[in-house]
C-alpha cells in the first residue's frame, strides 16, 4: 500500500472513528443525560458487629441516591472506571444459569440464578430512560454450554422491557427502560439464589418524584404483578436470539468477544437462518461481505470464495477433509462462522480465505422440543425435528436429537432430491470440571449430477430456459456421509483447562450419470459432448486434536495462552469405468442417450497424513490495548497409487505465523491491524523431478469495530491486502509439466453490521469492494480477474416484529442481495453478469407455534449464482414461495 493510499485511508478511519463515538455520545454537553457511575462489591468486608446469617439478602444503593459525576461529553470520555476499580479479568468466569422473574408488590425481581452472587460486581449507570448493569467475568451459560437471553417486554408499569444478555465472552448487561424516565432498580444478593434486581413499577415510585406544579398527571396503570397475572417474558433456556452475536471460538479457539480479536469474522446466528428460510448455507453466507458462491460440483456440494480465494469449509473446527461429498445438511447447525484472512496457525493447510466454520445445536438439560414442516415451489417437502433434554433425574446426562427428511423438486426439469439426516448428540458431565460430549450424524442423500448452462462462442449463456437440464435426470448419483465426533472437557482450575477432540467421518458417493464433459467443446455452437462415468468413490477420515488453554499474568499483564496439537489421517479409493454418452443439442434436447463402450477400469488409492503444533498468546497490555501473537508448524506427507502403480510421495512443511493489535480509544470502539500467513501443499513435479513447495499466502489488514446501542448492534469496516504465491503454472518449453511462479493478489474494503435498532427491529447488512487479480503467470494474462469474484457486493435483511397489542409476534422482512459482474474462468473468456435479488418474509409467533412465509426472488430475474467453467454455469432459482410452521413444547 503507497504512503499516499494508506494516508488517504488513515484520514477516512478518523473520521470512521469521529463518527461513531459522536453517534455514541451526543456531541453537545446539555444534550448529555446526567451519567451515574459506580462501582460497587456485592459483598465487602464486615465488622462481626455488621455480620448477617448467611441468608441474608443484602441491600444495595439505588440508583437514585447516587450522585451524578458526568455533567459533559468530555468528562464522559475520561471518568470511565479504573483498571483498579475493575475486576480481576484473570479471576475465574461465574457462570449464570438461569434468570427468573418474580412479581412483588413494588414490580418485577429480575434473579440471575447462580450459587457465586459473593464473587460477582456490578457496574450499573443510567442513559437516557435507560438503567444499564454491566456483571464482570459472568456469563449467561445453560448447563450445556449454550448462551441465551432473557427479554421481558413492558412486564409492569412504567417498564418498557428487561433484557440480560451476554454482552461480551466475560460480561452479562442487565438493561431496563424505562417509559419516560429512569426506572428505580435496587441491586441485592443472595447465597441461595444469586444476583437479584429489584425493579419498581410506575406506582410504586410516583411519589419519589413529584409532578411539576401545574402539570397534570393521570393515574398510572397497576403494575402487572397486583393484578396476579403472569408477567411476559421470554423464558430462560431460550437460545440467543440477537443478529448480532458477541463471541465466536472459530477465531482464536478460545471465548473471546469479537471486539478484542484483531481481525474480521462474522458470525450467522439461528435468528438469521430461520428468519430468511435458508435451508443451505450458500443461502446464509450470502449476508457476509466478500463471500460468494462459487460452484455446486455438478449439483453435489457447495463451494465458496472468501476474499477472493476458494474457503476451506469446517465443521465445529474440523476441516471437512473429504467429508463434504454433497451438499452440507443444516438441521443441526446453530450458527456459521466465518474467519476472514490467513487462518493456517489455527487450521494448518488453507488458502488465505479464511475459512467457513458451520458450529452444530448441542445437548439441552431442560427438556426442549421442536417440530418444523417446510413446503414450498417445485414440489419441495421437508419436516424436521429437533428434541432435547436430561437423560437422568440429576440431570448430568443430556441429548439432542435432529432428524430431517428432505423430497424435493427442482426449477430444474425433472431433477428430484431425495435426502434423510439423523443425528444425536450427547452431553455426559462426570463432574463439576469436566464434561465429554459425543457427536454422531449420519446423511443420506440421491440426485443427478447436473453441470448447469454452457456458454457458447459470444461468450454467453444462450438464451434458453433457465430450467433446461443438459443430462440425464433418471441416473442418479448416491451419497452417505457418517461422522462420530467425541468431546472431552476439563478444566483443572480457573485458570487452566483442556480440550481433547477426537473425531470419524466416512464418506461414499457411488452410481451412473450421464452428464456435460468438463473439459467438452462444441463445433457447431448448439451440440455439446456427453459422458458417462459408473464408479465408487470412498473417503475415511481420523483427527485428533488438543488445546491446552491457560490464564496467567506476568506482573500486570495478563495472558491467555493457547497450546495445540493436531493430528490427521485421510484415506480415499476410488473406481470407476466411462464411456461416451453421445451429444446433447442445447437448443433441441434428445434424451435418448447413445452409450458407446467403456473404457478400461481406472482405480486410485492415496493417503493423506498432517502433523500440527501451534502456540498462540493472547495479551492484554492495558485495559484497552490487546496483543495477539502466535504461530504454527505443520508437517504434510501425501502417497498415492494409480491402477495399483505407485506415484513418487509428496511432503512438505511449513512455519505460518500471526500478530495482531487492538486498540480501543473507547468501549464501543476498536482499532484494529494484523499479519498473518497461510500454507497449501502443492502436488506433483517439476521437469527435475523435484517437489513443489507450498503455496504461500500473507496477509495484512487493519480495520475498526464498533458496538452502538449498548451493544444491540455491532460493525466492522475492514482494509486487507493478501497475497498468495507458488501457485503452479504451465512449464511453455516442456508441455505437461509445471513451474511455480504464479501469484494472485487480493485487495478489498469490507464493511458489516448487524443488531437490533430498536426492539423488534433487526438488521444485517454487508457490503465488499473486492480486487482479486492474476500478478504472475505462464498461462494467464497478467491482470486478469480471479473468476467468481465480483468487484462489487452487498447485502441487506431486515425483519421488524410487532412487541405490543393484538398482533404481538406478527413480523415482515425484506432483502436485497447484489452480486457484481463476475469472470467465469481464470482466461477471463466470458463474465457472468451482476444482479439483484429481492426477497421478502412474513411470518407470526403466537407462544409455541411458528408460521412463515419466505418469497425468494420476489422480481423473479434470470441470473446465474457462479461457474466452474463454459460448461458448468450454475443458473439461480426463479421465484420461490416456502411456507414453515413449527411447533415447540
Amino acid at each position: 500500500m503507497s504512503k499516499q493510499t494508506f494516508k488517504i485511508f488513515s484520514c477516512r478511519l478518523e473520521w470512521l472513528i469521529l463518527f461513531t463515538v459522536l453517534v455514541v455520545q451526543p456531541a453537545k454537553a446539555q444534550d448529555i443525560p446526567k451519567f451515574d457511575l459506580f462501582v460497587n462489591r456485592l459483598r465487602p468486608a464486615k465488622t462481626i458487629q455488621e455480620a448477617k446469617p448467611p441468608q441474608a439478602t443484602r441491600k444495595i444503593r439505588q440508583l437514585s441516591q447516587i450522585e451524578p459525576v458526568i455533567t459533559s461529553a468530555q468528562m464522559l470520555l475520561v471518568q470511565s472506571p479504573t483498571p483498579n476499580n475493575l475486576p480481576n479479568q484473570g479471576s475465574e468466569v461465574v457462570l449464570v444459569t438461569g434468570v427468573k422473574a418474580n412479581p412483588t408488590n413494588q414490580g418485577v425481581e429480575i434473579i440471575l440464578q447462580t450459587t457465586k452472587g459473593q464473587q460477582l460486581q456490578v457496574i450499573n449507570r443510567s442513559i437516557g430512560n435507560s438503567f444499564i448493569a454491566d456483571v464482570p467475568n459472568a456469563q449467561l451459560r445453560l448447563l450445556s454450554g449454550e448462551a441465551f437471553t432473557f427479554r421481558s417486554t413492558k412486564p409492569i408499569a412504567g417498564i418498557t422491557e428487561i433484557t440480560v444478555s451476554n454482552f461480551d465472552a466475560s460480561t452479562i448487561r442487565v438493561t431496563v427502560i424505562g417509559e419516560a424516565s429512569v426506572p428505580a432498580v435496587e441491586l441485592s444478593d443472595s447465597p441461595d439464589e444469586g444476583l437479584i434486581f429489584s425493579v419498581a413499577s410506575a406506582a410504586s415510585t410516583q411519589n419519589r418524584t413529584p409532578p411539576a406544579p401545574g402539570s397534570q398527571q393521570t393515574q398510572p396503570e397497576q403494575p402487572t404483578a397486583q393484578d396476579d397475572q403472569p408477567i411476559e417474558l421470554v423464558v430462560t433456556g431460550e437460545q440467543d436470539t440477537r443478529y448480532n452475536a458477541p463471541d465466536a471460538s472459530t477465531a482464536t479457539k478460545t471465548d473471546t468477544p469479537l471486539r478484542d480479536i484483531p481481525g474480521s469474522i462474522q458470525v450467522i446466528p439461528q435468528e438469521v437462518i430461520r428468519d430468511q428460510g435458508a435451508i443451505s448455507v450458500r443461502e446464509a453466507v450470502r449476508n457476509v461481505s466478500g463471500v460468494t458462491y462459487s460452484s455446486s460440483f455438478g449439483n453435489r456440494g457447495e463451494s465458496f470464495t472468501v476474499r477472493g480465494f476458494g474457503a476451506e469449509p469446517f465443521l465445529n473446527g474440523f476441516r471437512g477433509e473429504g467429508f463434504s461429498r454433497t451438499q452440507e445438511e443444516s438441521a443441526n447447525i446453530d450458527r456459521i462462522e466465518i474467519l476472514k484472512g490467513p487462518a493456517s496457525i489455527l487450521y494448518g493447510r488453507v488458502d488465505p480465505s479464511g475459512i467457513i466454520n458451520r458450529v452444530t445445536k448441542k445437548p439441552l438439560f431442560d427438556p426442549f422440543y421442536e417440530l418444523n414442516f417446510t413446503a414450498g415451489s417445485y414440489s419441495f417437502y421437508r419436516p424436521t425435528l429437533d428434541f432435547a433434554g436430561p437423560l437422568n433425574d440429576e440431570k448430568t446426562l443430556a441429548y439432542r436429537l435432529n432428524i430431517a427428511y428432505e423430497d424435493a423438486g427442482s426449477f430444474r426439469d425433472r431433477v428430484q432430491t431425495e435426502r434423510f439426516f439423523f443425528a444425536p448428540s450427547f452431553t455426559y458431565q462426570l463432574g463439576k470440571n469436566t464434561s465429554l460430549n459425543l457427536d454422531v450424524s449420519y446423511l443420506r442423500d440421491a440426485r443427478p449430477i447436473d453441470r448447469g448452462l454452457v456458454v457458447l462462442s459470444d461468450n454467453k449463456v444462450p438464451n434458453i430456459p433457465i430450467g433446461r437440464y443438459l443430462g440425464d435426470p433418471t441416473r442418479q448419483e448416491k451419497f452417505t456421509q457418517t461422522l462420530a465426533a467425541l468431546y472431552l472437557d476439563h478444566r483443572f482450575n480457573p485458570n487452566l483447562s483442556l480440550r481433547s477432540l477426537f473425531r470419524y467421518t466416512a464418506s461414499t458417493e457411488s452410481g451412473p450419470g450421464a452428464t456435460l464433459q468438463i473439459f467438452g467443446d462444441t463445433e457447431d455452437d448448439r451440440t455439446f459432448e456427453l459422458g458417462n462415468s459408473i464408479g465408487d468413490q470412498y473417503y475415511e477420515t481420523y483427527s485428533w486434536q488438543n488445546d491446552l488453554t491457560a490464564k496467567v499474568k506476568t506482573g500486570a499483564i495478563q495472558h491467555t495462552v493457547l497450546l495445540g496439537l493436531e493430528l490427521t489421517r485421510q484415506q480415499s479409493f476410488f473406481s470407476a469405468r466411462d464411456r461416451s454418452a453421445g451429444f446433447i443439442d442445447v437448443f433441441n434436447p434428445n434424451y435418448n442417450f447413445t452409450f458407446g463402450e467403456f473404457d478400461p477400469l481406472r482405480t486410485g488409492n492415496d493417503v493423506t497424513e498432517t502433523f500440527g503444533i501451534y502456540l498462540q498468546d493472547q495479551i492484554t497490555l492495558l485495559d484497552n490495548l490487546k496483543l495477539l501473537v502466535g504461530g504454527r508448524f505443520d508437517t504434510y506427507h501425501y502417497e498415492s497409487t494409480t491402477n495399483d502403480v505407485a506415484n513418487a510421495p509428496d511432503n512438505a512443511d511449513a512455519f505460518t505465523p500471526r500478530v495482531g493489535i487492538v486498540y480501543q480509544p473507547i468501549q464501543q470502539v476498536s482499532l484494529y491491524t494484523s499479519y498473518s500467513q497461510s500454507f497449501t501443499p502443492n502436488s506433483g513435479r517439476s521437469i527435475s523431478n523435484q517437489p513443489f513447495d507450498p503455496q504461500r499466502g500473507t496477509g495484512y489488514e487493519v480495520g475498526v469495530k464498533t458496538e452502538l446501542l449498548n451493544g444491540r448492534l455491532s460493525s466492522t469496516l475492514a482494509y486487507y491486502d493478501t497475497k498468495l504465491k507458488n501457485v503452479l503454472t504451465d512449464d511453455l518449453d516442456n508441455p505437461g509439466y509445471s513451474l511455480q511462479v504464479g501469484e494472485q493478489r487480493s485487495r478489498g474494503i469490507e464493511f458489516d453490521i448487524a443488531g437490533e435498532i430498536l426492539p423488534g427491529w433487526k438488521v444485517i447488512a454487508s457490503y465488499a469492494n473486492t480486487n482479486a487479480e492474476i500478478t504472475k503467470d505462464n498461462t494467464f494474462a497478467i491482470g486478469n480477474r480471479l473468476n467468481n469474484v465480483p468487484r462489487n457486493g452487498g447485502s441487506l435483511w431486515t425483519t421488524y416484529t410487532l412487541q405490543t397489542g393484538s398482533l404481538k409476534g406478527l413480523g415482515v422482512g425484506f432483502g436485497a442481495f447484489f452480486v457484481g459482474e463476475r469472470a467465469g474462468d481464470l482466461e477471463n473468456s466470458f463474465v457472468l453478469p451482476s444482479y439483484t435479488r429481492l426477497d421478502a418474509a412474513l411470518y407470526y409467533q403466537k407462544d409455541n407455534l411458528r408460521i412463515g412465509l419466505n418469497f425468494k426472488n420476489l422480481s423473479d430475474i434470470r441470473y446465474f449464482e457462479g461457474s466452474q467453467g463454459r460448461v458448468q454455469v450454475i443458473p439461480g432459482a426463479p421465484f420461490i414461495v416456502q411456507g414453515t410452521i413449527s411447533y415447540s413444547f
